[in-house]
């Protein structure tokens, strides 16, 4: 078998594994939609100056976050159990390369971030009335942001699992940075009302520009002014997004580990 064929084998195997736990099944895909309920419901008037209203911009913004979380947060986690529970060190003694083991989680998390886009699309169509675009050009720009998301915060979510010392502080370790970005990219409070050191700092992150991606897709055209530049910037979230890629690949080649500190190898 190829290295693609593997890695794509090994996504088949971390399906079938995922689905298993029903606890994590639910827990993953259930928090984003609760969060938009909550916060739809909660904040529930026009955008001042806008023509959408709040539960719409909250169900756009938190696509981005959703799609994050199924892919950070879930490789973050995962990977730092299977170099703790050994499965990591069992690997290395096959012939799956370190790529083939990535191909494997991203096609776990790239299945895993479909299901919950369409979750939260439903959740915003039944609930605040969210329209899905008629024109192809937005299709494809949901697609390329949808892609380059997934991606970029996997392979930072496996490059960041070699923070985490043990399994059990994994999620403490890739929930702390994941939760402060969503408050400082847009997701939770608009930009226009944030320090503008802290959309700075969130301008160097994926989170920001996933976020005002799918803003720029199912939002009308006249809420780019709500955007820290008051335009979506597509060139730009591109070019972020991409070059997250390379640095994700770069620092997963880099910080990748078969093995736990202490395993003593």
């Amino acid at each position: 078998m190829s290295t693609l064929d593997t890695g794509l084998s090994r996504g088949r195997f971390e399906l079938r594994q995922f689905f298993r736990d029903r606890g994590g099944v639910v827990f993953t895909f259930a928090l984003p939609a609760f969060i938009l309920l909550l916060l739809g419901n909660i904040f529930d008037g026009e955008v001042p100056g806008g023509e959408a209203t709040m539960g719409q911009v909250y169900a756009a913004g938190l696509i981005g976050a959703g799609i994050i979380s199924t892919s950070f947060i879930t490789l973050g986690v995962g990977v730092a159990q299977d170099r703790e529970n050994g499965t990591l060190k069992r690997l290395q003694g096959t012939p799956m390369a370190p790529f083939s083991y990535f191909v494997g989680k991203i096609a776990l998390v790239l299945v895993l971030s479909l299901a919950e886009v369409v979750l939260m699309l439903a959740v915003g169509i039944w609930v605040f009335d969210v329209e899905l675009p008629t024109e192809p050009g937005r299709w494809l720009t949901f697609a390329w942001v949808f892609l380059l998301g997934v991606v970029s915060c996997s392979l930072l979510g496996i490059a960041a699992s070699a923070l985490a010392r043990t399994a059990a502080s994994a999620p403490a370790v890739m929930n702390l940075p994941y939760i402060g970005l969503q408050f400082i990219s847009g997701v939770f409070i608009q930009l226009s009302l944030l320090p503008k050191a802290m959309v700075v700092v969130s301008s160097f992150f994926p989170l920001k520009w996933v976020a005002q991606g799918f803003r720029s897709v199912l939002l009308p055209d006249s809420m780019a002014i709500q955007e820290a530049a008051g335009t979506w910037e597509h060139g730009k979230i591109a070019l972020v997004l991409g070059a997250w890629c390379v640095i994700g690949f770069v620092l997963c080649l880099v910080g990748f580990r078969w093995t736990s500190e202490r395993s003593g190898s």
